[in-house]
């Protein structure tokens, strides 16, 4: 990219390159089962809760590669989405800085609870955290939700270990 055109903003956007797989990792999350058979409440908490589990799992596959600029990459098209979710619901100017800064506190919070869980396969670990990080409906069994939830989330990351890092970013064999 030659200096002029990264000082007027001409060149192509290094985010392109990893929005089809921040557009799958919302789609995963979106998966019916979470919400009607692990009971994750389908409520802007429970869909955040599970986009974050979902990117966690994504983003230590993608450090895994050291594929650090991507997962850089990655975070950002979170914020990215969610500034925009949070002006939809109409949050001024003046706090969206300040939400969004806590929503990546957040996802950082959660990396930490799931990165090691991921990286070991560890259902039990993975568990725990998920059943203290998910917004489940009334009346469900967090226990038995939260083991299910990590079950499909370990066989996930054993998926994406499959797959190469081209094939990672084009996202279209992420399932």
């Amino acid at each position: 990219m030659s200096f002029l055109s990264r000082l007027l903003g001409t060149g192509p956007d290094p985010r392109e390159a990893v929005r089809p797989l921040w557009h799958r990792v919302v789609e995963l999350a979106r998966k019916p089962e979470y919400y009607s058979e692990y009971m994750v409440a389908d409520t802007v908490a429970g869909r955040f809760d599970m986009i974050t589990a979902i990117l966690s799992a994504v983003m230590v596959r993608v450090e895994a590669s050291e594929m650090r600029a991507e997962s850089a990459l990655l975070a950002e098209l979170f914020v990215e989405d969610m500034d925009g979710q949070l002006r939809q619901f109409g949050v001024n100017d003046v706090v969206i800085g300040k939400r969004v800064g806590r929503l990546m506190s957040v996802l950082g919070g959660r990396l930490g609870a799931y990165r090691s869980a991921f990286a070991n396969k560890d259902h039990a670990k993975l568990s725990e955290a998920i059943a203290r990080n998910t917004t489940f409906s009334e009346g469900a069994d967090e226990k038995a939700c939260s083991e299910a939830i990590a079950s499909d989330l370990i066989d996930f990351t054993n998926r994406l270990s499959e797959l190469d890092d081209k094939a990672l970013l084009k996202a279209d064999r992420v399932a």
